[in-house]
């Protein structure tokens, strides 16, 4: 019988993984944003030309075993990838919880999720370029088991806070220093 880990198996083996999705990735962002350009707007054959060469120039020298040893463009996407989805589905998640809270608080809050999303991201794009490893680097007692007790620490200190927060307190001073933070990044960009 046919499973999941069988059909994964064959994606593997047969360079699915390794060739047909990161090519597929590349191409469609290469050519969504191109077609968004006024060079390329009245004629797109030329803008799936271009980004057929671009994804093609993005795989094939992966599978030829061109690229210098670590910098591997599509390992480091196949590295990043599953993490930075987790990290949107967190965001996204995040901002669905705070808009039952009440929707001018998640418009205030955006901001900073999003910065927040950012530093994550390129945190772990130079985790896959193997720039740095963490905190671990630079405390030697810090370890995951330390990572995930702070983690759970700071998800139930979130929950503690909304469960036994007044909310008349909140709106005069929660809800001011967030548009106050909001109202920075709409001023600075």
């Amino acid at each position: 019988m046919a499973t999941f880990e069988t059909l994964a198996n064959i994606f593997q083996n047969t360079g699915v993984m390794e060739f047909l999705l990161p090519f597929l990735l590349v191409f469609v962002i290469v050519y969504a944003v191109s077609i968004k350009l006024p060079l390329f707007k009245d004629n797109k054959n030329f803008a799936v030309i271009i980004s057929l060469v671009i994804g093609l120039t993005f795989v094939v020298p992966h599978i030829t075993g061109t690229y210098p040893l670590g910098y591997d463009p599509v390992q480091v996407m196949n590295d990043a990838l599953p993490s930075i989805s987790l990290v949107a589905v967190a965001a996204i998640m995040l901002l669905i919880l705070m808009g039952i809270f009440g929707t001018d608080f998640a418009k205030t809050a955006a901001p900073i999720i999003g910065v927040v999303s950012i530093g994550f991201v390129l945190f772990i794009f130079g985790s896959a370029l193997d720039l740095w490893r963490g905190p671990y680097d630079i405390f030697s007692w810090w370890s995951a088991e330390v990572t995930e007790l702070i983690i759970v620490l700071l998800i139930f200190g979130l929950v503690v806070w909304f469960i036994v927060r007044d909310p008349d307190n909140d709106k005069s001073s929660g809800e001011s220093a967030l548009k106050s933070f909001g109202k920075l990044f709409d001023k600075k960009w």
